[in-house]
């Protein structure tokens, strides 16, 4: 019988040695807050909770290592094992960690190792998992994607500028990007090949590989358009927008049994739950054992609008059951209309119900979710990301939604409190069809669908984030794919029309 071969372990290193210079910050850039967050705050989560990922170790720039200590304890990451100073170059941060990665190894053990830059915090999981799959087989492995633009080659003459010296094939070229992934005793060699060469120079791990160990092949894993390094002040304001826009899937419980478990005896507390989504969360939390207070205007009398009703039904229900959970608020008002032709108690109703009122409930509800570490539940609407016409009031007060869940998120972070919103597509509800009247069946998602969702968030980890509910995904009409790759399915629905 052969012997079971253990996988060697995977250690990620973020190489987080830049300064902010070209950025124009006095602080290294991977420091900088994008979406509520230091970048390399983002870049950490993504390799925590890589499941292909054993451990970490940060290079971070000098003077700074405590800044990111700080950052690994307030966030728990458990898989960062060391922050450790990098080099005056990205060579000499390398071999760093090469260093650090020997040290406590036994004779003849390997490691697999990735390096990624801390100023890509969108690289997504599949990246990662590519590059783990591909060190089963290979030594070396580069990320990259194909050009869409046309690279030149130029020469400068004096004082005359540059002038185009070659056209490459464009078929063949790629951007790389990272990580860049080794078996450690293979990226060890070619540091020490390198150290022979006194003109040793390169700007990353795969180049040191295919100049001083020509003959071993480095492998290319796609890479994607998401995976972008900010390097730039344009690159700033470009990643915290796909952060505001990146929607996030909701993990599905295992079997009818674990929503039993995880919702008996809790209490949820829904506004806007006398029908549509709100009727159907409270139907099916109720069917798992929570205890649920639905309320809405028609059935209880509870006017969102007002604080003191609000105030009232968080009371009561706590003062009957003893705790709140999860505090959920679907209500809303769709008025559709050219804003110089709407009058003032239509806009003063807007306001009140799709904005104020969801400040109020999130105010009311914080003492009852600080003591369980529960759970507030917003929802927002496609027309989030770009106002339309006659779509004024309700556009712009959903796009606060969003701003409002993620500002909370992390303001109630420190209380283990939880926030989000769910951002469902065209939805049939009876908002919706007193708005557009009867719709062509089959073209809308049901509410079922978007309350089944609502409640795998829930009673999920997640927070801060915006979950798309689909029709068109085949698990029930509820959104499961990577994040960034939704945003861009959702901003080009959004060009469509969908509401």
């Amino acid at each position: 019988m052969s012997e079971h071969i253990a996988k060697p372990r995977t250690t990620a290193v973020i190489l987080a040695g830049g300064t902010g210079q070209r950025v124009g910050l006095s602080i290294p850039k991977q420091l900088l807050k994008i979406a509520g967050k230091a970048v390399i705050e983002h870049t950490l989560t993504t390799f925590d909770q890589a499941d292909s990922i054993d451990d970490i170790i940060v290079l971070m720039a000098p003077g700074y290592v405590p800044d990111v200590e700080k950052i690994v304890a307030k966030a728990g990451f458990g898989k960062v094992s060391r922050v450790i100073e990098g080099g005056a170059t990205r060579n000499e941060t390398t071999e760093r960690a090469i260093a650090a990665l020997r040290e406590g190894l036994a004779e003849g053990e390997d490691l697999n190792v990735l390096f990624h830059d801390a100023v890509r915090p969108l690289l997504s999981q599949r990246v990662i998992d590519d590059c783990v799959a591909a060190l089963e087989r290979y030594e070396a492995v580069d990320v990259a994607i194909p050009s869409a633009d046309t690279i030149i080659v130029t020469r400068t003459h004096g004082q005359d500028g540059e002038f185009i010296t070659e056209i490459p094939d464009r078929s063949r070229l790629r951007r790389g990007q990272t990580p860049q992934a080794f078996k450690l005793s293979t990226i060890r060699r070619a540091y020490d090949v390198a150290s022979g060469d006194p003109n040793f120079q390169a700007t990353d791990d795969c180049s040191v590989v295919l100049k001083y160990l020509p003959d071993v092949p480095i492998h290319v894993v796609a890479g994607d358009e998401y995976n972008m390094k900010v390097t730039q002040p344009v690159d700033v304001f470009i990643a915290d927008k796909l952060f505001q826009l990146a929607s996030t899937a909701a993990p599905e419980q295992n079997g009818e049994e674990a929503y039993r478990d995880l919702l008996t005896g809790k209490t949820v507390v829904i506004f806007g739950g006398s029908y549509g989504i709100g009727k159907d969360i409270a139907e099916l939390a109720g069917s798992y054992g929570a205890n649920v207070y639905a309320l809405g205007r028609s059935t209880t009398g509870t006017h969102v609008e007002n604080p003191e009703e609000v105030d009232d039904a968080l009371s009561k229900a706590y003062a009957e059951t003893g705790r709140i959970d999860y505090v959920v608020n679907t209500a809303g008002v769709l008025r559709i209309g050219k804003l110089a032709e709407t009058d003032n108690s239509t806009i003063e109703e807007a306001l009140k119900v799709n904005y104020l009122a969801p400040v109020q409930i999130a105010r009311s509800s914080y003492k009852y979710l600080a003591e369980t570490q529960g759970q507030l539940l917003l929802y927002t609407s496609s027309s989030y990301t770009r106002g339309r016409a006659e779509y004024s009031l309700y556009s712009s007060t959903k796009a606060a939604m969003v701003n409002l869940t993620q500002a909370l998120s992390d303001e109630w972070a420190g209380d283990s409190i939880r926030v989000n919103c769910i951002n469902p597509e065209r939805t049939a509800t009876p908002m919706r069809t007193k708005a557009f009247g009867q719709e062509p069946a089959g073209t809308l998602l049901s509410s079922e669908a978007v309350a089944r969702t609502s409640l795998d968030v829930l009673l999920s980890e997640l927070t801060g984030h915006v979950i798309d509910v689909r029709q068109q995904d085949p698990t029930a009409g509820a959104a499961r794919a990577s994040g960034f790759e939704q945003a861009l399915a959702g901003v080009l629905d959004r060009q469509d029309g969908v509401a």
